[in-house]
């Protein structure tokens, strides 16, 4: 389980972004031009969170049980907590 909250970072002048796990009071500086970055958004799942899978389309997937969507990679329901099946192994072969 994350504990950590990932947060999308973005340098001002340059334009550039990047995921990370960030601490609070902590400035973060762009490798390429030593600008510091910005906290422009947190990212989905909120920590603390079982999954790592940002909530994006392809990363979701509906409940059998109660119908709401839960990341791929969970195997319990985080909405009725009850156990969801295997994901099918012709899904993603498209």
């Amino acid at each position: 389980m994350s504990t950590k909250q990932r947060y999308r970072m973005r340098g001002q002048a340059s334009g550039r972004e990047l995921v990370i796990e960030a601490e609070p009071g902590t400035i973060y500086l762009d490798r390429e031009s030593g600008e510091p970055m910005e906290i422009v958004g947190k990212m989905l799942p909120l920590a603390p969170s079982e999954s790592r899978l940002p909530w994006a389309v392809e990363n979701l997937r509906f409940c059998p049980w109660c119908e709401a969507l839960a990341q791929k990679d969970l195997n319990d329901c985080p909405t009725c907590g009850r156990r969801m099946g295997p994901l099918d192994s012709q899904a993603g072969a498209s």
